[in-house]
């Protein structure tokens, strides 16, 4: 099991046809808002010993912290720099007391508390120290000072020692150079927003109408291998199950009335073009309150649509392609094809950086650019600005309603590419280079990238990317680094 991920129940599936139970207390500050996000609980310690003068010898070792008004004053520093990261972070992080760490014993008190992560200030003092408060199952950030305040001994000696006890390889369990910040806030910072991403991403509740599934070959083990590695909680329901709300919905005047009137207002928004029958957008509402209505009797923030070109079409009398974009720009996570080879990859972008993300199919990277296209795409990609969308058909059936979504020229955006055995995640930054509309996908852009196109091409493993507005690449290979999946940034 990973790093910071805590045991979770392994609640029973829902059978098929079976009525959704409902939603039970959220499990380890599970939120069940959509948008929301798990507050990380950060220990931070500051570890020194004071020494003695001893004639004839050496006494101390390097260092600028050797008497207990030097460690007062470091103490302040420190309380005044996990101010500023609470805020550089822009993720939920509740720092606890400072500890001062002296002795094993003070080190093994603190272990044995309950933090998700462990914010270690090493000043001075025994190996002995660090070791007795750094737990492997926990992730540790070690803080050191160059230029910040007084030198850290730990700054000359916490490779050799610490991480690799004075040998060549690495030997300090669950403990990395990663890991390690040399003075600058900032850095400690974007590793607790990917910590927390992890935090939030593992023992997430997933509803998966249709059940939990993996695109072609490769993936038919991937719902297995998000449960081993992310904890993921797949709840299943089967499309009758949803023919039979959505029957009841049809059936009730009041809801259909509300379907078209909020269908009305979302194409009488600033950059919505209207190039389908109106109905599969009314329809396309009903269904959205619907599956809203489902999540949350569930007690989940995540959805998955399985089959969902010609199951859930006579079904909902429309695509599923609007919904699902509805549904991400409220803050939810609703993905389509129900692939969980990508899906865990979604969850955990989103929940770094607090934006919707984008699951596409790619094409054949080539002259320093690529086409991803897919028809769910969300509009509010940098978490509150509409960008225009051409409402169309889906392009393989031409029925319903899916988002042409225009999205910003020039826009960096990040590109996760997830294998199919869990092992080995490719990613890189590239930027919208245009918004074309070819016979494919509805919502597609060229991304252009500034690696080789051969060599991104030959790494290339499982098939569905996933995209997200801005620069999170050190976010997510960080947190992969705790869940045991190797990441290699193509980015030139």
């Amino acid at each position: 099991m990973p790093c910071c991920m805590s045991q979770v129940s392994r609640r029973t599936l829902l059978k098929a046809g079976a009525a959704l139970p409902l939603a039970e207390p959220p499990a380890g500050g599970h939120p069940l808002e959509p948008g929301a996000r798990r507050t990380l609980l950060v220990q931070p310690v500051l570890i020194y010993q004071i020494f003695q003068p001893r004639p004839q010898t050496s006494w101390r070792p390097w260092g600028g912290l050797f008497t207990e008004k030097e460690a007062a004053e470091e103490r302040a520093r420190i309380r005044r720099e996990l101010e500023a990261v609470a805020k550089l972070a822009a993720y939920p992080v509740e720092f606890l007391p400072l500890r001062d760490v002296r002795s094993v014993e003070e080190g093994k008190a603190v272990a044995a508390g309950g933090h998700d992560v462990l914010l270690m200030y090493p000043a001075s003092g025994s190996v002995r120290l660090l070791e007795s408060v750094a737990k492997p199952e926990t992730p540790t950030v070690i803080f050191v000072r160059h230029r910040s305040g007084p030198v850290y001994e730990w700054y000359e000696i916490v490779h050799p020692r610490f991480l690799r006890k004075t040998d060549d390889e690495w030997a300090q369990p669950g403990v990395g150079p990663m890991d390690v910040v040399v003075d600058e806030p900032g850095d400690v910072a974007w590793r607790l927003r990917a910590l927390g991403g992890l935090k939030h991403t593992q023992g997430r509740r997933v509803l998966c109408v249709g059940g939990a599934s993996g695109w072609a070959a490769g993936g038919q083990r991937a719902p297995r291998l998000a449960r081993e590695r992310f904890g993921l909680d797949l709840a299943e329901v089967s499309y009758d199950e949803l023919g039979r709300r959505l029957a009841a919905a049809r059936r009730d005047e009041r809801r259909v009335r509300q379907a078209a009137l909020e269908a009305g207002q979302y194409l009488g928004r600033k950059g919505v073009k209207l190039e389908t029958k109106r109905e599969y957008v009314d329809n396309a509402f009903l269904l959205t309150g619907v599956l809203r209505e489902m999540l949350r009797e569930a007690g989940a923030t995540a959805l998955t649509i399985n089959h969902c070109m010609s199951t859930i079409m006579p079904i909902g009398e429309t695509t599923a392609c609007l919904p699902l974009s509805l549904l991400n720009d409220e803050g939810y996570q609703a993905f389509c094809e129900s692939d969980f080879v990508v899906i865990p990859s979604g969850i955990l972008l989103q929940a770094v950086s607090n934006l919707p993300v984008f699951l596409n199919d790619p094409t054949t990277p080539h002259h320093g650019v690529v086409t991803l296209a897919h028809c769910t795409a969300p509009r509010k990609l940098d978490g509150k600005t509409e960008e225009p969308v051409r409402l169309l058909t889906h392009f393989e059936s031409d029925y319903g309603a899916a988002p042409k979504v225009e999205m910003r020229i020039g826009q960096k955006v990040t590109n996760i590419i997830p294998d199919f055995s869990f092992r080995r995640w490719v990613g890189f930054a590239g930027e919208v280079a245009a918004n074309p509309f070819l016979p494919i996908c509805r919502s597609q852009i060229d991304v252009g990238f500034r690696c080789d196109a051969y060599a991104l091409a030959s790494a290339m493993r499982g098939f569905h990317w996933m995209t997200c507005y801005g620069d999170w690449r050190k976010e997510v290979g960080y947190a992969l680094s705790k869940a045991g999946i190797e990441w290699v940034d193509m980015t030139g």
